[in-house]
């Protein structure tokens, strides 16, 4: 353990958001209820506090509208250009309380059933096993941007009507709209963001429009003929927002998810092989992989009055950060917490998803293409190392998650 003091420690800097389990374990032993001095949040850090904080959204909202995060004076720019040539955000599912979330969580749980991941499950496989065909004969490959970026987006894009060969555009979507929650921008970054946003959200309303009168069997379709009996169907501002959260949530977790389970892979290779040679290993290998490495390491809440937790006041009106990676690893609740280990027992009670009525809504879309991913290249891959060392810090910067840029490695094609 480290005699850093806190002080010297910053979830600001890219070094301590690449690598913050050191961070973690100190303030899980001496502050699991952290001030940050730079910005005001209150961060918390142990697994019991958290479920605390997901189990009451009375005392810890979701809905965060009355909070400028890490833009200042920015967000509200940033609104201003949606609103005057698109769609502003407006408060939906995770930027809700009960009871209003209870009405856009029982309509996206009709959409995202366990029968239609199912349904997808061979479309998936295809994806994934066609990605793998494009560079396994190399022995080599970029693994971020050939596979673990081009999978997941491949099958959200093609959800929106997307061409698989329009990949880059949807990327450069969903780069725009994570990138106020992630990092601070300047004023213009902030306008290049908004205005890639707002390009985006004209597009969808035109395949709103087109689902509304021809729908398909896919996601979007679903969403624009959702409603409960007696209640009109979801709004284009509501779509729009939506669709925000879910190519922000589907998209850059699990690529960080499909990185990290590489760089896995290849720190723990005793542990890739015992998957091998055991294929009932796989679901707690995707388990153990969310629970170590935690794609997303946290997001944020609101509190409604002062709230006393683990000894700290914090006052009403604080933005309070939920550190799942934090609360991942926390010793009180997983024995030898810093070991990968995939034989783990009750690894599934990570909260690399969440917990509570917020918990997220495409974990079953996500642990699908999880498992598609490992099996096939765990089946099709052996030996696999990195071509290029990873830099140092080897994630780009980010508050709430863990983003690797690029990862060049080699392997031997299995049968060869």
């Amino acid at each position: 353990m480290t005699t850093k003091p806190l002080t010297q420690y910053s979830l600001l800097d890219p070094a301590v958001q690449a690598d913050p389990f050191e961070f973690y374990t100190k303030l899980q032993q001496e502050c699991p209820v952290y001030r940050m001095p730079e910005t005001g949040m209150f961060v918390v850090t142990r697994f019991e506090d958290l479920a605390h904080v997901l189990r009451t959204p009375e005392d810890f909202s979701n809905d965060l509208s009355s909070q400028s995060g890490l833009q200042g004076e920015g967000a509200a720019l940033y609104q201003d250009i949606l609103r005057e040539k698109g769609w502003a955000h407006v408060q939906t599912l995770q930027r809700t309380d009960p009871p209003v979330h209870t009405r856009y969580r029982k309509l996206l749980n009709k959409v995202f059933t366990g029968k239609r991941m199912k349904a997808l499950a061979p479309s998936i496989d295809n994806r994934c096993h066609n990605l793998i065909d494009d560079f396994i004969d190399r022995g080599r490959c970029e693994f971020v941007n050939e596979f673990a970026l081009a999978f997941p987006g491949s099958i959200i894009a093609e959800q929106i009507g997307l061409d698989p060969a329009e990949l880059h555009r949807f990327k450069r979507w969903a780069d725009a709209m994570l990138a106020p929650a992630t990092r601070i921008l300047t004023p213009d970054a902030l306008r290049a963001a908004a205005e890639i946003e707002v390009e985006a959200q004209h597009y969808l309303a035109e395949v709103f429009a087109q689902r509304r009168a021809s729908p398909r069997e896919d996601i979007i379709s679903g969403l624009v003929h959702a409603h409960a009996e007696g209640e009109p169907p979801l709004s284009d501002h509501e779509l729009q927002n939506l669709m925000h959260q879910l190519i922000t949530g589907g998209y850059e977790t699990t690529t960080s998810a499909l990185a990290h389970g590489m760089w896995l892979i290849i720190r723990y290779p005793e542990q890739a092989e015992k998957v091998r040679q055991d294929p009932s290993l796989l679901n707690n290998f995707v388990e153990e992989s969310l629970r170590f490495e935690s794609p997303v390491q946290g997001l944020a809440r609101q509190t409604t009055r002062d709230v006393t937790l683990a000894g700290t006041t914090i006052p009403k009106g604080s933005m309070v950060l939920v550190r799942y990676g934090a609360a991942n690893r926390d010793a009180a609740k997983f024995a030898n917490p810093e070991d990968f280990d995939v034989t783990r027992e009750k690894a599934v009670t990570h909260m690399a998803f969440g917990m509570g009525v917020h918990s997220c809504v495409g974990a079953l879309l996500a642990r699908q293409e999880l498992r598609s991913a490992y099996r096939a290249l765990l089946t099709r891959m052996s030996d696999i190392t990195f071509e290029v060392p990873l830099p140092t810090p080897a994630t780009e910067p980010s508050l709430f998650f863990i983003p690797i840029k690029e990862m060049h490695i080699k392997f031997r094609k299995v049968g060869h």
